[in-house]
């Protein structure tokens, strides 16, 4: 039963790791072009495992950022992770080491392809090599990203659209499953006074934004019933 369970998340990250993998080479060629050690590539992969602040960290480690603006960028754009505990199934991990990694290995994929999961099929195994199967995903692109970089005369553009891409594909495949319309005009109308108010953080801004006008939804549709 357990191999079964284990086999179904290495094919639940499928269609997550058709765009975890490219976004790998992107990393992996992006340290080279801008000039620091090959080495670099698998060690934040697997120190920070966050594919969106990990692309973003490349440019900062060439510039020599200062450690505080470093910071700064890890908090507003890992925010969102926090929002991610409050319905991803960690409670199906009992084993400490086990939900540890789960809790590192929280990816935006990987929140994805559980939440398109129906409630009775999520299982601790599952979800676990669901995360691994992406982790080695990431990882492998990585140093294949590597190996391309050093072989290829020129610099690659225009590999870093994946993440957008893949962030797309997932929004989509988790409003089939679920057809939350009205979630998924609140997420808009966040986003987009979140553009217009604080363009500068809007990630940051439109996240708040959403969870406030959820819980307000949340208290309205909870007082119906009394109501009526």
């Amino acid at each position: 039963m357990q191999q079964h369970q284990i086999a179904a998340g290495v094919r639940d990250s499928f269609s997550a790791g058709l765009g975890i993998f490219p976004l790998g080479i992107a990393l992996g060629l992006l340290i080279l072009q801008a000039g620091l050690p090959w080495w670099l590539t698998p060690a934040l992969s697997l120190a920070a495992f966050a594919g969106s602040l990990e692309l973003l960290l490349v440019g900062m480690l060439a510039a020599v950022t200062p450690p505080a603006a470093v910071a700064l960028t890890v908090l507003v754009v890992n925010f969102r992770h926090v929002f991610y505990a409050f319905s991803f199934p960690l409670h199906l991990v009992r084993h400490p080491v086990a939900k540890a990694y789960a809790v590192y290995a929280m990816i935006d994929e990987a929140y994805a392809v559980s939440a398109s999961l129906p409630e009775h099929k999520r299982s601790a195994p599952r979800l676990l090599a669901m995360q691994l199967a992406c982790e080695a995903y990431w990882v492998g692109g990585g140093l294949v990203g590597v190996a391309l970089g050093s072989a290829l005369p020129a610099p690659i553009e225009g590999l870093e659209f994946a993440l957008c891409a893949l962030f797309t594909v997932l929004t989509l495949d988790a409003f089939r499953s679920r057809q939350q319309i009205p979630s998924a005009l609140l997420a808009c109308t966040g986003v987009s006074v979140a553009l217009l108010l604080t363009p500068g953080v809007a990630l940051f801004t439109a996240l708040l934004l959403f969870v406030g006008l959820l819980l307000g939804r949340h208290a309205l549709m909870s007082r119906r019933p009394a109501d009526a």
